[in-house]
């Protein structure tokens, strides 16, 4: 079955191909919300929320891009969640080091341990700069640099201009790149000269 009939039959209440869905969408409703919120916890919380808001949601699709709609309700449930965080901040650095030990691990089969650890450690070093962001920039090149939406797309998905979209991501990709010179030795050895040389070179 398709996606076009999957969709419609769980329009009329079938679970199984309502499940269907989930299973062909929820890595990357994980990952959108890992890399918006830092917090593996509140990744699952709000892929949760997403798909129970989906679910009952469906029968107002009314067609369209479907991954376009659900990363709509995702980056709803995202801000959900950084309200959440907000109003209950946390200021354990153990708490935040717990957090940041359980990224999502998608491992390419032929991928030695020294590069997946590097890749790991690279992760958790772009994921410090993501969260100093402000959300709107944040979940713009999230949108834009993870999942590969036009300017058009992520415009739809956050319900702003195309012209907001492009304002959020210019501000942010500098500001995480500038975070990203700035961390000097922790980042892995093989991208500090890479980092340095762009720094010297304005």
């Amino acid at each position: 079955m398709d996606e076009k009939a999957l969709i419609a039959t769980a329009q009329q209440g079938e679970v199984r191909a309502f499940n269907q869905l989930v299973l062909t969408y929820q890595s990357m409703v994980y990952n959108l919300a890992y890399r918006i919120l830092g917090d593996a916890e509140a990744a699952a919380d709000a892929s949760q929320d997403t798909f129970l808001s989906a679910f009952r949601a469906i029968k107002k699709f009314r067609g369209g891009s479907f991954k376009a709609w659900l990363l709509r309700i995702a980056t709803n449930a995202c801000y959900d969640q950084l309200r959440y965080k907000q109003r209950r901040p946390t200021s354990s650095l153990e708490a935040l080091l717990v957090e940041t030990d359980h990224p999502p691990s998608f491992t390419d089969p032929v991928e030695g341990p020294e590069d997946y650890a590097l890749r790991q450690e690279l992760g958790r070093v772009i994921q410090a700069g993501l969260n100093t962001l402000p959300p709107d920039q944040r979940i713009a090149l999230v949108l834009s640099d993870v999942q590969g939406l036009s300017y058009q797309e992520i415009a739809e998905v956050t319900r702003s201009s195309p012209g907001t979209v492009k304002s959020r991501l210019s501000r942010g990709r500098a500001k995480l790149r500038d975070y990203l010179l700035g961390q000097g030795e922790l980042l892995p050895a093989r991208y500090r000269l890479k980092s340095r040389r762009k720094a010297a070179n304005g």
